[in-house]
């Protein structure tokens, strides 16, 4: 025979499984999804890593934009940095900016990544990923947006490093469109 006390305990247990289940339904059918081609980029703003102000999307707006998400840990995020640092050396007196997104990652460990790859185009801070996770709904480094001049993203994110052959293409095709638009 089972006693009262344990049917209650079991009947606790159950609904505790029963909330937690809902919640993961809940979370699963509740995700941002992330921006689309043709779609206006969710707007932000987010401290500099160098600690000298803000940055915004919306103050870039009239440039073309190439929002790069990474973290000092990606190993793909080491291939691409020599790539986009030259990138925004070449065509930034062409209305190209580069902004990196340095996403769960400690400052210092960001510092020593752009020192050591050389980086010198602006980096903003998002240690706890709530943008990538967030607005971006970014599933993993590195993760890169073109923004036309009119703040709309062009073409598909590129989930990978934009130096590799098979994301190259994708990430070129998009710059170009947005750089001519």
């Amino acid at each position: 025979m089972v006693s009262p006390l344990k049917l209650a305990a079991q009947a606790l247990a159950m609904m505790g499984v029963g909330i937690l289940a809902s919640l993961l339904v809940w979370k699963l059918t509740h995700q941002t999804p992330p921006p689309k081609a043709g779609a206006r980029a969710p707007t932000f703003s987010l401290p500099r890593l160098d600690g000298t102000g803000d940055v915004s999307l919306a103050s870039l707006r009239g440039k073309t934009v190439v929002l790069n998400f990474f973290a000092s840990w990606c190993q793909p995020c080491k291939r691409e940095a020599p790539d986009l640092e030259s990138l925004w050396r070449h065509d930034r007196s062409d209305g190209l900016v580069v902004l990196g997104v340095d996403s769960g990652d400690t400052r210092g460990s960001a510092r020593r990544f752009l020192s050591a790859h050389g980086v010198t185009y602006p980096v903003v801070f998002d240690p706890d990923q709530t943008l990538a996770l967030g607005r971006y709904a970014v599933p993993g480094l590195p993760a890169t947006y073109v923004i036309d001049p009119a703040g709309r993203i062009v073409g598909d994110r590129v989930l990978g490093a934009v130096s590799d052959d098979s994301y190259s293409t994708t990430f070129h095709r998009n710059l170009e469109a947005a750089m001519n638009s």
